[in-house]
């Protein structure tokens, strides 16, 4: 898993509350068995139509290209628990989603996944957003080392994580990883247990 610490990016506003993971990734999608792959699929019911894009949706808008932190609003990620709606946000292009409260189990599955989601208030949300609409090319920079969100043009906002999960995020640790990091006590443990007829 891919550390995170600070990241700056161009920031697309998705100015809609309670997306959750059937909008992020519809089920009829999710056959894949690979975590990518599913970044074409991102928000297709909002960004297709059966004749193709409807090119109206802010994702498919120029300016926004690239962008890699998505600003959202409440309760982002309701809804069913797949993971495929992390992996298809991360295929996407995206490394940090912002907003003011996340579903639970999202919020878990993005952990698991290096995938930063950061809770600010309601109104620092729309602060931010309403410049990344207003402004061409609005970056904003995410540092977890201070838990802090800003900008250059002198916006500021703190922000709390529990210290597992900032460590996780911090070093890229997912379980596996967690585990691997006993790998030599696991290994005089086994060592110690073999049965008989093994050694």
């Amino acid at each position: 898993m891919k550390p995170i610490r600070v990241h700056k990016g161009l920031v697309a506003p998705l100015d809609r509350v309670n997306i959750d993971t059937d909008q992020i990734i519809p089920k009829q999608f999710l056959k894949r068995i690979e975590r990518t792959g599913f970044g074409e699929f991102l928000f297709y019911d909002w960004r297709r139509t059966a004749e193709g894009s409807n090119g109206r949706f802010v994702l498919d808008e120029p300016r926004y290209k690239g962008a890699s932190i998505l600003a959202a609003g409440k309760n982002f990620g309701c809804g069913s628990s797949r993971e495929h709606a992390v992996w298809a946000l991360a295929d996407f292009g995206f490394r940090v989603v912002i907003g003011s409260s996340f579903a639970d189990i999202f919020a878990n599955n993005s952990t698991k996944n290096g995938f930063l989601t950061v809770v600010l208030r309601e109104d620092e949300v729309a602060e931010f957003m309403r410049r990344a609409q207003e402004k061409n090319g609005y970056q904003l920079t995410v540092d977890l080392e201070q838990c802090r969100v800003y900008d250059d043009e002198g916006f500021s906002a703190k922000f709390q994580m529990d210290e597992f999960t900032r460590h996780c995020l911090l070093e890229g640790l997912d379980d596996i990883g967690l585990t691997l990091q006993h790998e030599r006590e696991i290994k005089a443990y086994e060592d110690a247990h073999l049965a008989p007829w093994v050694r």
